[in-house]
């Protein structure tokens, strides 16, 4: 069941999205409520899961962890089970920031974060290259990211 939400609720998730470290009551006077009203909405958000968690977002550049790589993985059997291994396989490795079940084209797109090529390189051969079930593999190196955002777009209800 999706949880209905009015403008309050969407004002509160944008501002902790722009910065969920400030306190309770900077965001009460950010979104124009009062700190009791905010500190209920967001304790309901969090337990309805809308507000799945908060974290730090740091910079890779500056904790050694220079090179991203898009990467495309084509599996030679795509049956549920033989997906399912896959994502278990990459579930626990720390490089693989973000995997996706695609389609049409590769069955899996994953985000890799790695502090050079011959990191890349023991990370590929470790998750892909022994593993008899991945067919193809195609990596894309960034070389500027111009855009990073983790808000989620919050639209007004339709009417």
């Amino acid at each position: 069941m999706k949880l209905e939400l009015d403008d309050l609720d969407r004002r509160i998730l944008k501002a902790l999205q722009s910065d969920a470290s400030q306190t309770n009551h900077q965001l009460a006077e950010a979104v124009h409520a009062s700190p009791p009203t905010c500190l209920r909405r967001v304790k309901r958000l969090t337990e309805a899961g809308v507000i799945a968690r908060q974290v730090a977002l740091l910079d890779p550049e500056k904790l050694a962890s220079a090179l991203t790589a898009i990467v495309e993985i084509t599996l030679d059997r795509q049956g549920e089970e033989e997906q399912q291994a896959f994502e278990a396989s990459v579930k626990d490795e720390p490089a693989v920031q973000q995997c996706y079940r695609v389609s049409p084209g590769p069955d899996f797109v994953l985000v890799v974060l790695v502090a050079d090529m011959p990191a890349y390189h023991a990370l590929a051969h470790r998750l892909f290259a022994s593993q008899r079930n991945v067919r193809n593999v195609r990596s894309y190196f960034s070389i500027l990211r111009s855009k990073f955002e983790t808000a989620v777009p919050i639209d007004p209800p339709r009417a």
